[in-house]
């Protein structure tokens, strides 16, 4: 399901060709047991997430007919993205009903997939529907779902919500006072503000089931990740906590409130936690780091090959606890997020706040009890681009000047694989053989005494020769840090281009071009562009076909030649 599902994360945003791409896993009439099936289903929901009204009937059809829980999950999954805060009662409706089948697999999903559909509506009806029935459902999985819902549901409402988070903070259930931490965090999202996180750090040490402190302490993150040089101040008492719980929450809080940042205060705080003792707090600290470290380079933050290498290490060694392989494997991913062109941010370009990155990245948290839930990360992954555009809204050919060294945010260097070694075999050798090849060396000695030696001058010649390659080594060496002295201390960058966050500050447009920006190139991202020489013929950007050329478009090989068999 899991794999199948990644298929979504990979195709994100190829709406037009969806269902052709997911056309061989989608569900038919048969007996298998429906994991790819289901996969598929939430595939078509990730593609279409936030904006899927061609998807959607297709979704509701498919979540109705499902012949299994399993596919029923993945149809409540890809409709709860598809139809994301679009509030359609007859979806909201489905998802209902497959929540009041009081099945546990299909409860879970429909219960997170109502809270998407109501997101930011703070319907009445809704919420009383989830929270009552949350009361009274013995299945847990359930009132996972169902606590990611509400909270949903509340988002962006602020003082609003105030209530509801007081009604859930005080119930007996652990689950509903976790659910009234995620409401803080939806509710409050990006706003700092100084009451919520009052209660988030109160609960952070008082409430007695770890799985609330830690939803309290994660939901930190969410609050402050407009302002994240306050976030490690916050937490740096809470990441050496004796709770390994809060300690994972603070890591995640880190996380969320710094991805993309680089910030050294957050990874001098995570830096500890990666040793942790306990293997889930480590799992936290890895992706947590990776997130801070997205398109980070060795010239930005001098602690990102350290961290490479740690992931490499610890997916690599057999002896290492799979929790915390998971993480290095996640962390490894992210790290690298679509070709490094992309990083995880919560606001927009303007500086609103991201609807969709956010609840992206809220859901993803969640992978602790669900783990195909991790692919909702992809959902707050935005491309570090800038793409001039005329007035045809057509790429034409020109420069941005880049006042900086091209390393600085040029890609990182691919990780050099280590050679392997092989060692000499060594022969064994008798004592009887060893005995005779002496005498015969003796032998050779007295018959050849009177002869001149000219072994001194042999080695004398082969010292000279390796003297030489080692001055030869030293001079290439030399030669390459000159190299690297004498970088330009600019880039010119070719339309369209990849243009990170930090370096937007630094981008202006080449000298003597004949395009001028209609805003600022400092927002980044797509720009229209004024011709300031519309008399001269324009030269446009050729598009490329995305991966590759296609099956019909390749040279087949040439038949074979005729011949005749004989026998």
């Amino acid at each position: 399901m899991t794999a199948t599902a990644s298929l979504g994360v990979i195709h994100r945003g190829h709406e037009k060709e969806a269902l052709t791409l997911m056309q061989a896993y989608l569900p038919k009439e048969s007996n298998s047991p429906g994991y790819a099936e289901s996969g598929s289903l939430y595939a078509l929901g990730l593609i279409h997430a936030n904006h899927g009204a061609n998807i959607i009937e297709y979704l509701l059809n498919q979540t109705k007919d499902a012949s299994s829980d399993i596919v029923r999950h993945g149809g409540c999954l890809g409709l709860g993205l598809a139809a994301m805060g679009t509030q359609r009662t007859d979806v909201y409706e489905q998802l209902k009903y497959c929540l009041f089948q009081d099945d546990a697999v299909t409860g879970e999903a429909a219960g997170l997939a109502m809270g998407l559909v109501m997101l930011g509506s703070a319907n009445d009806q809704a919420v009383s529907d989830m929270a009552s029935y949350a009361r009274d459902t013995q299945h847990e999985k359930i009132l996972r779902g169902l606590a990611q819902g509400i909270a949903l549901t509340m988002y962006g409402q602020q003082d609003q919500a105030d209530r509801l988070i007081t009604e859930l903070s005080e119930d007996k259930d652990a689950i509903l006072r976790r659910a009234a931490m995620y409401t803080v965090a939806m509710a409050y999202c990006g706003t700092a503000s100084t009451p919520a996180m009052k209660r988030l750090l109160h609960v952070a040490v008082s409430d007695v089931d770890n799985d609330v402190r830690r939803a309290a302490v994660e939901a930190l993150g969410f609050l402050l990740f407009r302002s994240p040089e306050q976030i490690p101040s916050m937490v740096s008492l809470l990441s050496e906590s004796y709770n390994p719980h809060v300690r994972y929450g603070a890591a995640m809080a880190l996380g969320v409130a710094c991805a993309g940042t680089g910030q050294k205060e957050a990874l001098g705080l995570l830096e500890p936690l990666t040793n942790d003792p306990v293997n889930f707090v480590r799992q936290g600290a890895l992706i947590a780091s990776a997130l801070v470290l997205i398109q980070q380079t060795e010239a930005t933050c001098t602690k990102v090959k350290d961290f490479r290498q740690l992931y490499a290490k610890v997916i690599s060694d057999k002896h290492e606890d799979s929790i915390a392989k998971f993480g290095a494997i996640l962390a490894q991913g992210i790290i690298d997020a679509g070709g490094r062109n992309m990083t995880i941010s919560l606001q927009s370009r303007t500086g609103h706040t991201s609807m969709t990155s956010v609840v992206g990245m809220f859901i993803f948290t969640q992978f602790w009890y669900w783990f195909p839930l991790a692919h909702f990360l992809s959902m707050a992954f935005t491309p570090t681009c800038l793409i001039g555009l005329n007035s045809e809204l057509k790429m034409p050919k020109m420069q941005f000047h880049s006042n900086a060294k091209p390393s600085t945010y040029g890609y990182p260097a691919a990780l050099e694989e280590k050679k392997k070694e092989v060692a000499e075999k060594v022969t064994a050798v008798l004592s009887i053989t060893a005995k005779a090849k002496k005498k015969d060396d003796e032998r050779k000695r007295k018959e050849h005494k009177e002869e001149k030696m000219e072994v001194d001058e042999e080695k004398k010649e082969k010292e000279e020769k390796e003297q030489k390659e080692k001055e030869k080594e030293k001079e290439e060496k030399k030669k390459e840090e000159e190299k690297k002295k004498e970088e330009p201390a600019f880039d010119l960058l070719a339309n369209p281009a990849r243009v990170m966050k930090a370096q937007l500050k630094v981008v202006r447009m080449a000298d003597g071009s004949r395009y001028a920006p209609v805003k600022e190139l400092g927002i980044g991202g797509i720009i229209l562009m004024r011709d300031t020489k519309p008399e001269d013929g324009e030269e446009l950007v050729q598009p490329v076909p995305a991966l590759g050329p296609k099956a019909e478009e390749e040279t087949e090989p040439d038949p074979p030649e005729p011949f005749f068999y004989e026998e």
